[in-house]
């Protein structure tokens, strides 16, 4: 399987903070690859390195084939990549949040359909079928006159999802994506990134949803103080870390909590 996502020797500081300190990783083409780990281990910084969000001071990004944030040395030095270039790689990467970050004044249906409309200049009847299509897809076939004040947040969140597939990306993202939600609406949001993985869709998922990376991901990523500490099977990892820091994390993470009194 060729490799959608390659990061060579990734660093990234806020200023004189290290937040990754020489990340190397490989996502193959239809790959689920879940990251997991403390808060601060630099997860989220990586994703955003990853889109461009974030601009990254040394190392190499490529996704989907496009080079992130810095281009090939010319002339013995490094040259940025140029914006116009930024904004098509990053058509090829979905991204969703832990907010939504929705429209409050557009329906569903028009939030999925805005960014294929204005950014690619799609035909409204082509986007809008396609649109409803991704709507149904997220089990909301049922809400696309809704406006988000009228949506539960795993709702909001399957609308977030549309709108990132609306634009027919190469790579999805996912931030801790069920973390602002409710337990009982977790289920919803996990069962449709269930169902594009198993469409094939390439994904890296920074979650703490140890049952999900267990039963989606094709690998999982244990990361600390901005190193990928480990990295291995689901099962294996999850079940029989080798490095003491894992072992540490899982065994917080995984330890039945007392009921409250």
């Amino acid at each position: 399987m060729s490799a959608v996502i390659q990061v060579r020797n990734l660093h990234k500081s806020y200023g004189a903070v290290p937040v990754l300190r020489g990340i190397d990783l490989e996502v193959a083409r239809g790959e689920v690859v879940c990251v997991i780990g403390p808060s601060g281990s630099g997860k989220s910084t990586l994703l955003q390195c990853l889109n461009g969000l974030e601009p990254f001071e040394d190392g190499a990004v490529t996704v989907a084939g496009q080079p992130i944030g810095w281009g090939p040395e010319r002339g013995g030095a490094r040259q940025r990549v140029p914006e116009g270039a930024m904004i098509a790689a990053r058509r090829r990467i979905g991204i969703v949040f832990q907010q939504f970050n929705l429209f409050p004044h557009m329906s569903a249906l028009a939030n999925v359909m805005e960014a294929p409309l204005h950014v690619l200049k799609r035909p409204r009847a082509e986007v809008a079928q396609e649109a409803r299509a991704l709507l149904a897809r997220v089990g909301l076939a049922h809400k696309m006159d809704a406006y988000p004040a009228d949506l539960s947040g795993g709702q909001q969140q399957r609308v977030a999802i549309a709108r990132a597939l609306a634009m027919r990306p190469e790579v999805m993202l996912f931030d801790e994506v069920t973390s602002a939600l409710d337990p009982e609406l977790v289920g919803e949001v996990l069962a449709v990134m269930r169902g594009l993985a198993a469409d094939g869709m390439t994904m890296l998922v920074v979650t703490h949803e140890m049952g999900f990376a267990r039963e989606a991901a094709h690998r999982v990523l244990f990361m600390d103080q901005g190193l990928i500490v480990e990295q291995g099977a689901p099962d294996a990892l999850l079940t029989a870390p080798r490095e003491a820091r894992t072992q540490a994390f899982l065994g917080r993470l995984l330890r039945p909590q007392p009921i409250p009194a």
